[in-house]
């Protein structure tokens, strides 16, 4: 199964962006994988782009926080393709336990709304 090789270490910038402060990894698929996704040392998120009106159901930095830095990185670097960042976030949002109907719900809103660099 997919991975994560360690927790993410952040600092608030302000009230909406936070910047990594280690970097970490994610194998996609089984682990170890020849997938990896590297996100750096300073790369900056909002964590969850949720809307603000549904923050008390879907909070930024809810159990999805670590999937949506990777989703964060790959659509503001356009690694890949939009679908292959959407199922890489679907996938790690399982990884982190996100229940199916949040991570199903979460998904369809990124690919049904998310921008990204592509």
């Amino acid at each position: 199964m997919s991975s994560f090789t360690r927790p993410a270490d952040l600092r608030m910038l302000d009230n909406y962006r936070w910047e990594l402060l280690s970097a970490f990894e994610f194998h996609v698929g089984e682990y170890p994988s020849a997938d990896v996704i590297r996100v750096p040392v300073g790369t900056v998120t909002d964590l969850a782009s949720v809307p603000r009106l549904l923050w008390a159901l879907f909070p930024p930095h809810g159990r999805w926080a670590k999937a949506a830095i990777i989703h964060d990185y790959l659509y503001a670097n356009a690694i890949g393709t939009k679908a292959y960042a959407d199922r890489t976030f679907l996938e790690a949002m399982e990884v982190l336990g996100v229940s199916r109907f949040a991570r199903t719900l979460m998904y369809w809103a990124v690919r049904i709304r998310g921008r990204g660099a592509y």
